[in-house]
């Protein structure tokens, strides 16, 4: 789906509508099993909402959520988002005061479109595999130097671009990364 598509923007449509044939696919099975599917959950925040549409008042698009603007009309559920007005920290207050574990409530954010935004340019299962392993690195490193909570979300971007560089006695031309680490509450403003 994604082969030669380059523009995150048309990344996010293209992922966006696959959530949708999945939850599709996977409600039509529910209704043979149970005889009914009649939800759908989600977890949109206040901040999807906010950069997706304009909610309360004039605001960009800043840029779309697959969680944001509503289901197909033929899929005939209805949307149950219970956070839809919260922010991180008070999403993250409210798991803690019902007794989420703390690893899942102080878990960083992660796109919906997984990691294909993370990559610029084209997605390729080698990239794929190259920006997992890097993004692996540096959250077990920041755990390591006991940072993981006082950043509130740290990721690696795979960027479209090589750089020479030298390994023992050769010179090499490798991909080049970016990592991002930003402290934040509200997950709308960077500290």
């Amino acid at each position: 789906l994604l082969k030669g598509v380059t523009d995150p923007e048309q990344k996010r449509k293209i992922i966006g509508g696959t959530f949708i044939d999945i939850f599709e696919v996977e409600s039509k099975k529910i209704t043979e099993l149970h005889g009914r599917c009649d939800f759908l959950l989600q977890g949109t925040l206040y901040p999807d909402v906010i950069e997706s549409i304009s909610y309360k008042g004039p605001s960009a698009t800043i840029k779309t959520h697959h969680n944001v603007g509503g289901l197909p009309a033929r899929m005939k559920l209805k949307l149950i988002e219970p956070l839809r007005e919260l922010f991180k920290d008070e999403v993250r207050e409210l798991g803690m005061a019902m007794g989420i574990d703390e690893f899942s409530v102080w878990r960083h954010p992660f796109p919906g479109p997984g990691l294909a935004i993370r990559i610029l340019g084209e997605v390729t299962a080698e990239r794929v595999a190259i920006l997992q392993h890097a993004d692996d690195i540096m959250i077990q490193e920041l755990r390591a130097a006991d940072l993981y909570r006082h950043i509130g979300q740290a990721f690696v971007v795979l960027l479209p671009v090589k750089s020479v560089g030298v390994m023992g006695d050769g010179r090499t031309y490798e991909n080049v990364a970016a990592v991002r680490c930003v402290e934040t509450t509200d997950y709308m403003t960077a500290d």
